[in-house]
């Protein structure tokens, strides 16, 4: 298909459900089915069979048009990492009760991976899934889980052989969290709010066709996911001097009673890094199109974290006084993350855990060094030590 076959279709479908008079859900679903949600995606699972750049296109005629977007910053998990995982493993049953719902924001996703005792070494998790039959039966505890109060479903990986080594002992689940046994409890943090949340699973009953991959395949299927993870929130498309460098340009702009030389300086360096990073990220996405996400993502994530925490770090200095206040401690429990809806003390104290969330930079380092550099590994002394044996 060309672009131009792609955009004759785009405005026929626009034709036949103008935004303007069309319900935002109907539009969603019909633009879904039409092949226009994602292109690269086959067809009848909200794509076209097509070039994974093409997607611009139809954005492109959408936006002119004021169509409605599925609010992609709440649904980030079902889209970055549920959805390629879903479209790699799950059988076409799986494809098709999934992915369209998750497209058009009817079910929210959460993911269901960290434990308090397997955060970096998530493959250490604890948490069990022992079968009776055609069900599997969860217990144990996952941490810092964003949209888990909102959410439908969750991306579950879990212990189902405790005899093996801890990476090939591991299987990988739908989970809904609507089931008896799935409690949801808030965990504040540095901000006020409890984005996050720990999940307890207590005699959750999955059924065996709710699992994704082969049983104890878990591990292999995990890494679909946080290789698309990484690249969502390392690689998202952004305009010139969108993101974190957006609101202290502007401040700089608009305040020129705040600017000292050194200041100057700072922000001209994190400027052009953020500019480096965001076109970095372009060719990224180009080089999706030729296949699945590798270890590149883990640069651009890091990337992501250190760019944020230092310009959230200069915007405060910046403001000076002003850059010590805060706008609202008060607990919520926020559906999406919004870094440049609040002021400069929000960015700043949220921006720290930028560096935990999709994987530490400490464990991201570790993948660049032996996965992108080729660097000789650290020594692993529990690599071929059965689970059940490992000291904890």
């Amino acid at each position: 298909m060309t672009p131009e076959e792609l955009r004759h279709s785009t405005r026929e479908f626009l034709a036949a459900h103008p935004p303007a008079s069309t319900d935002r859900l109907d539009f969603l679903r019909a633009r879904f089915d039409a092949g226009l949600a994602w292109v690269h995606f086959p067809q009848g699972l909200g794509g076209l069979g097509a070039s994974r750049s093409l997607q611009a296109v139809v954005d492109a005629e959408l936006a002119a048009a004021g169509a409605p977007d599925n609010d992609p910053r709440r649904i980030g998990i079902g889209l970055g990492m549920a959805a390629p995982t879903i479209l790699q493993y799950g059988t076409e049953e799986q494809k098709r009760r999934y992915l369209r719902p998750l497209w058009t924001g009817e079910e929210v996703w959460c993911q269901l991976f960290s434990e308090p005792g397997a955060g970096s070494d998530l493959a250490a998790l604890g948490t069990r899934a022992v079968r009776e039959g055609d069900t599997w039966v969860v217990d144990g505890q996952k941490v810092w889980t964003s949209s888990a109060h909102v959410a439908r479903w969750a991306i579950l990986i879990a212990r189902t052989d405790p005899d093996v080594p801890k990476h090939r002992g591991i299987t990988y689940f739908v989970c809904d969290m609507t089931d008896p046994g799935v409690e949801v409890r808030p965990l504040r943090q540095i901000t006020g709010e409890a984005e996050f949340n720990e999940v307890f699973l207590t005699g959750v009953r999955i059924p065996d066709a709710r699992r994704l991959g082969d049983v104890g395949d878990g591990w292999k299927v995990a890494q679909t996911t946080l290789n698309n993870e990484r690249v969502a929130i390392g690689g998202m498309r952004l305009p010139r001097e969108g993101g974190m460098i957006g609101p202290i340009s502007t401040t700089w702009r608009e305040r020129p009673e705040l600017r000292t030389h050194d200041l100057h300086q700072r922000l001209l360096k994190l400027w052009v890094e953020a500019e480096v990073s965001r076109l970095t990220a372009e060719r990224l996405r180009q080089q999706l199109v030729a296949g699945q996400p590798g270890p590149e993502g883990a640069g651009m994530k890091l990337a992501f974290a250190r760019l944020n925490q230092e310009i959230s770090g200069l915007e405060v200095e910046l403001l000076g006084e002003e850059g010590l206040s805060y706008d609202d401690w008060a607990m919520r429990r926020p559906e999406l993350v919004d870094f440049t809806g609040r002021e400069a003390g929000y960015r700043y104290l949220r921006s720290k855990g930028n560096s935990i969330e999709g994987g530490t930079s400490e464990v991201l380092l570790n993948i660049v060094a032996e996965r992108v550099l080729g660097l000789p590994p650290e020594p692993r002394t529990d690599k071929d030590v059965a689970w059940k044996d490992l000291a904890r």
